[in-house]
């Protein structure tokens, strides 16, 4: 269970302290003692960002304050990607890829569908998983090139281990291969707002970590005497987040007349749809962009921030930041993130508060922020077995790790898959598809109850599937459906 917290719970004139309590403290240092040393520095450099963090929660603005400040951004602060790409390319494409570092969000598990271990890890297609197509995409850019794109990971404490032992295998990759691991923060207790100390309970601290986690590391440092500028950030299941050289061209583009107005930082959004309506969303409140969450959204104004026709893009976590800038605010402390406060039922019955930050968040600290309105092709997440099962599919053919949509498919949308609990683990996909139907007609698929596929089953148009409770329907083999609905007695309906 996970929620917002509303107004009369959190926001300014909070009755907390934005102290910890000596007794914390003390218990903290406890804990750390019992704790092996190289561990032990872990914990401690983690507890000092959570004490930031934790003051900036007690301390923070209302919601609905925040509210009343907001502003559409205006037209001009958010490019048309088109006319990115009306912009000749330097004759030179390995000068701009030489200034460029390729850094993937790679901290979470697969556990949500079923499969153990690094979500990255997981496999995808042709026994390839995420990872897998990421080096594949940057190996194809420096052979083609002769380039050297650096590609860095940051793992979590829980997918590091294995992440590191899946890295041997592209040992003789012509790519270098950095890693670094974020931070993990306490939970609170809701009532009394204290942390609950127990590392058992500690959970990732966000992908907002990224800058402070990075900075840590020296790899900026590293990076900035390599002559690398620009570093692009992405989650590494978001399929469609590959270098786009046009966008990387625009991030090192110098006005001469006016080169203080340089993008500092870029967000690529894309057009919202009702199935993505609880996107973070591009703001402005006093006249600096923002990103703003469904998480930070007051509960009277929720419905105002899931209208498409309010709220029309949405951020798709594909981030281009200036690595001199980036390195400059971290240094001076001065990247402020929002506190995304979100409720939680422990599988024990304790009623928590974690506290996360969003990567995105940080577009307000810099000094020349902009947003690029981008193809949805850049957003290709697989979050449920829904996307697996189109990424999977003959949608789409790969190409140097990339997922090319189909020439065969008349329009650039993909369709709406909705597939039910009957479908919601990797295991159960493999179970009951003989083989990934044909879905290149295909525009709304709904499956729910208990329903199987056969062999090549081609999927047209809009096609529902509804197993009534205690009924089953096996779709046979070589099945053509086009705008049916099928019940549960196998019923065929023209709809």
């Amino acid at each position: 269970m996970a929620g917002f917290l509303c107004d009369s719970e959190i926001g300014c004139h909070s009755p907390f302290c934005t102290e910890l309590p000596v007794s914390i403290e003390m218990e903290m240092e406890s804990l750390l003692e019992k704790t092996a040393p190289e561990e032990a520095q872990v914990l401690r450099d983690d507890w000092k960002k959570f004490q930031q963090l934790y003051k900036q929660f007690i301390q923070r603005e209302r919601p609905t304050s925040v509210w009343e400040k907001i502003c559409k951004p205006p037209a001009e602060t958010i490019q048309a990607y088109e006319s990115l790409c009306m912009k000749p390319l330097p004759t030179d494409v390995s000068s701009l890829l030489e200034k460029l570092v390729v850094l993937k969000l790679n901290g979470g598990l697969g556990t949500y569908m079923g499969v153990p271990g690094p979500k990255g890890l997981m496999n995808i297609r042709d026994k390839n998983n995420f990872l897998d197509f990421t080096v594949q995409q940057i190996e194809h850019l420096n052979q083609t090139y002769g380039s050297d794109v650096p590609l860095v990971l940051m793992n979590s404490p829980f997918t590091d281990e294995e992440t590191q032992q899946s890295l041997q295998k592209y040992s003789k990759c012509p790519i270098h291969i950095h890693t670094f691991v974020h931070s993990r923060f306490p939970p609170l207790h809701k009532d009394t707002r204290l942390p609950m100390l127990s590392l058992e309970n500690w959970f990732l601290s966000g992908h907002g970590d990224v800058y402070a986690s990075l900075c840590h590391s020296g790899l900026i440092e590293l990076f900035l005497a390599q002559g690398k500028e620009i570093l692009f950030i992405s989650n590494i299941d978001n399929l469609g987040a590959t270098v786009d050289l046009h966008i990387l061209s625009e991030m090192l583009h110098r006005d001469l007349q006016n080169p203080e107005t340089t993008c500092d930082f870029l967000m690529e959004v894309t057009d919202r749809t009702q199935a993505d309506s609880k996107g973070g969303s591009l703001i402005e409140i006093d006249g600096k962009l923002r990103l703003l969450e469904i998480a930070q959204v007051p509960p009277e104004h929720v419905e105002d921030f899931l209208s498409v026709s309010e709220f029309k893009i949405f951020n798709t976590n594909n981030l281009w930041v200036s690595l001199k800038a980036l390195q400059i605010l971290t240094k001076q402390d001065s990247i402020h993130l929002e506190v995304i406060a979100n409720r939680q039922i422990l599988p024990g019955g304790q009623d928590i508060i974690r506290l996360e930050t969003a990567a995105g968040s940080a577009i307000g600290s810099f000094s020349h922020p902009r947003g690029v309105n981008v193809p949805r092709s850049r957003f290709l997440p697989v979050k449920t077995t829904s996307d697996l099962l189109l990424v999977k599919s003959n949608l789409y053919h790969l190409c140097n790790g990339s997922f090319i949509l189909c020439e065969e498919r008349e329009f650039d949308t993909i369709p709406l898959v909705k597939l039910g609990t009957h479908f919601s683990k990797v295991r159960d996909l493999q179970i009951r598809f003989e083989n990934i139907p044909n879905v290149v007609e295909l525009d709304h698929l709904t499956v729910s109850g208990d329903v199987t596929f056969g062999k090549d089953v081609v999927l047209k148009g809009s096609v529902i599937i509804i197993a009534n409770h205690g009924c089953k329907i096996t779709i046979p083999s070589g099945s053509v459906l086009e705008n049916k609905v099928v019940s549960g007695n196998l019923s065929l309906l023209d709809h």
